[in-house]
Parts: C-alpha cells; sequence; structure tokens
C-alpha cells in the first residue's frame, strides 16, 4: 500500500471516530444524560457559510470568465444568432435565480445562526407571496418555451423551394451522405438491399434514384438554404455541427430534417478562427455504441461557383456500380409496399443553384 493509501486510510478512521463520539454526544442530549452546549463550533459554521458563498461565486465568476472562449464557438448559421441569443438569455435569467437563491441561503444561514435565549418565528402561510413567487416563474419560463419553440419549429418546418437537399444517414459507427442527381429528384430507397456495396438500399428500379450519387465528404454552397434528410440505420445517432448550430436526432424508423443557411465557408471560417486546419465537421453526439468515437464527417462550405463546380464532377451510384444496377433490372418490379419511400423527396430548383449545378 503506498504512502497516500495509508494517509487516507487513517483519515478515514478519525473521521469514523469522530461521528462515533458526536453520535455519542447527541444519543445523551436527547436522553437527558447532557447538557446541550452549543460553543464556539456553532459560530464557526456560521461563519463558513460566508467564506464559502463568496469563495464558491468567485470561483464561478473566474470558471465562466475563463470558459467562455471555448463556449461561445464562432456562428456560421443564419438562425445561429438566434440561437444564441435565446441560449445566452436563458442563462442570465438562470444565473441572476441562482445567484440570488445562493446569497439568500447562505446569509440567512449566517444571520439566523442559533443563539441562547432566541427563539424562531413561526410563519404560516401567506397567499399573496405564493402567488408571486409561483406567477413570475410561469410567465417567464412560457415566454422562454415559446420563443424556442418558435424557433424550432421555423428551422425543422418546410425549407424554402430552392434549397439544396441532400440525405444525411447514421450507422454504427460512420456516416452516408446521398445528392440528389441533375434531375434533383432524390430516388426511393429500400431497406431489403442494403448490403456492402449498396450501402444506401438504392432502388435503381426507381428511375428517379439514377443519377443519385454518395460522397465521402458533405459539400454545401454557402449563403443558400441547405434541407437535411435525416435517417438511422440501425440505434439512435444525432446529427451535431456546432458552428451551424445544429443538432437533430437520427431516430430508426422515424426520418427527420433540419434547414439552415450557412454563412461562412471553409476558408473563410480558417481566416476567422486563425487555424488552417480548420474543418467543419458532423459528429455523432449520442453515444451508439463501442465506436461512436469515429463517428465523424468532414463538412466543406464552398463558394457557389465552388460548388457548382464539385458538384458536376461527382458520378452517380449507378454508373459506378454497373452490376448492382444489371442484378436490380433482371427482377421483377418492387411492389410499391415493399419500397421504403422515406427520402423521396422533390425540390424544383428552377433559376437557383440547384438548377445550375444540374446542368
Amino acid at each position: 500500500m503506498t504512502v497516500l493509501g495509508i494517509v487516507l486510510v487513517v483519515v478515514l478512521l478519525l473521521v469514523v471516530f469522530a461521528l462515533l463520539l458526536r453520535l455519542q454526544l447527541l444519543t445523551s442530549i436527547f436522553s437527558g444524560n447532557s447538557t446541550r452546549d452549543i460553543g464556539w463550533g456553532n459560530r464557526v459554521n456560521a461563519a463558513l457559510m460566508l467564506v464559502f458563498l463568496i469563495g464558491g461565486g468567485a470561483w464561478l465568476a473566474w470558471s465562466a470568465v475563463s470558459s467562455y472562449s471555448r463556449l461561445d464557438i464562432p456562428i456560421a448559421s443564419v438562425h445561429g444568432a438566434d440561437v444564441d441569443r435565446l441560449f445566452w438569455t436563458t442563462m442570465i435569467i438562470l444565473g441572476v435565480a441562482f445567484v440570488l437563491v445562493q446569497v439568500f441561503l447562505f446569509v440567512y444561514a449566517y444571520k439566523y445562526q442559533h443563539k441562547e435565549g432566541k427563539r424562531a418565528f413561526f410563519y404560516s402561510h401567506n397567499n399573496r407571496l405564493e402567488v408571486i413567487w409561483t406567477l413570475i416563474p410561469a410567465i417567464v419560463f412560457a415566454g422562454l418555451v415559446f420563443a424556442g419553440w418558435k424557433q424550432w419549429s421555423r428551422i425543422t418546418g418546410p425549407a424554402p423551394k430552392d434549397a439544396v437537399v441532400l440525405e444525411v444517414m447514421g450507422k454504427q459507427f460512420n456516416w452516408l451522405v446521398r445528392y440528389p442527381g441533375r434531375d434533383q429528384k432524390l430516388g426511393v430507397v429500400n431497406y431489403r438491399l442494403i448490403d456492402a456495396v449498396n450501402e444506401f438500399g438504392f432502388d435503381l428500379s426507381d428511375k428517379r434514384g439514377l443519377d443519385d450519387f454518395t460522397a465521402g465528404e458533405i459539400h454545401i454552397p454557402k449563403g443558400h438554404p441547405i434541407m437535411l434528410k435525416i435517417r438511422s440505420r440501425d440505434v439512435l445517432h444525432s446529427v451535431y455541427m456546432p458552428q451551424f448550430r445544429l443538432q437533430m436526432y437520427a431516430v430508426p424508423g422515424m426520418p427527420t430534417n433540419f434547414w439552415f443557411i450557412p454563412t461562412k465557408t471553409t476558408d473563410e471560417m480558417r481566416a476567422q478562427t486563425g487555424n488552417p486546419n480548420f474543418n467543419y465537421e458532423l459528429a455523432c453526439n449520442q453515444v451508439c455504441g463501442r465506436g461512436h468515437f469515429a463517428m465523424k464527417m468532414i463538412v466543406v462550405v464552398d463558394e457557389p461557383d465552388d460548388y457548382v463546380a464539385w458538384f458536376g464532377q461527382q458520378k452517380s451510384f449507378s454508373s459506378q456500380n454497373p452490376e448492382v444496377l444489371a442484378a436490380l433490372r433482371a427482377q421483377p418490379t418492387l411492389l410499391p409496399a415493399q419500397t421504403a419511400a422515406v427520402s423521396s423527396a422533390t425540390v424544383r430548383a428552377s433559376g437557383s443553384l440547384a438548377a445550375r449545378a444540374a446542368h
């Protein structure tokens, strides 16, 4: 056993003996065999209440100030400013309430410490006070909930018609991304067709999916609405992109979506942060198994022209895997009931960036 271990054992034994002696004293007091002697210990404990309040408050303030730069990461989306404003409003309201409660708690403990001959005042009830401290928190919290609901409804509601649509699917333990091809229509997928090659479950009997393609990283254009269609292939995952203030669960059997407008390209964010190796990242922040730590994908925000150029260079899944297409064509056409039309979303973008990419 190490010296530290021996010291800890000795300290614990002393604490146990002290508690046993204290218990014996209290037993004697309650049984009437001893008198109750408050002594100086009570005054010391009361003073320590104030010391703890001041010391703890100073440590909390220092911790908040020193950690602010890590908490307040740069914003790279239009709605991100609104989300941050709502977050800090909530933090200020809760912070003020927390500080007031702690001050009252510790100051009262000091002020009303035990003194011989002093009796406590019995205060039974006050209807007005009860109404006040019930209504004020209720109104404040209702306002915060309404503001949050309004923001959440907007970013999870219908995206603008010219939005760039892509589908993100989580699986243990990586992300897959699918883009519509030149027709700007995502084809249907079928979980029965998933295998080592066809990881998305492309149903190439649907002509709309013949030009769909996958990518090893996500590319999105700056300044244009992006609609993420999200799903999971196995367990619960979570799409998390902190700079975009974006988080949405990927739930098996229940498609979700989230749309946003990126405001800073990857190069602009590298310049702002002073980090030439900075990359936006899609991460899973729900513990989903042993390989959870590896669930990351790079997100690249391009200038619109660069995005169009990148889009034009992509090759469809069917052209890269002709054997899959041939095998499906040799099979009978799948019945509608067998086809999971989870991600069959049509985005018409006449005169938009999507239309430029398609041509």
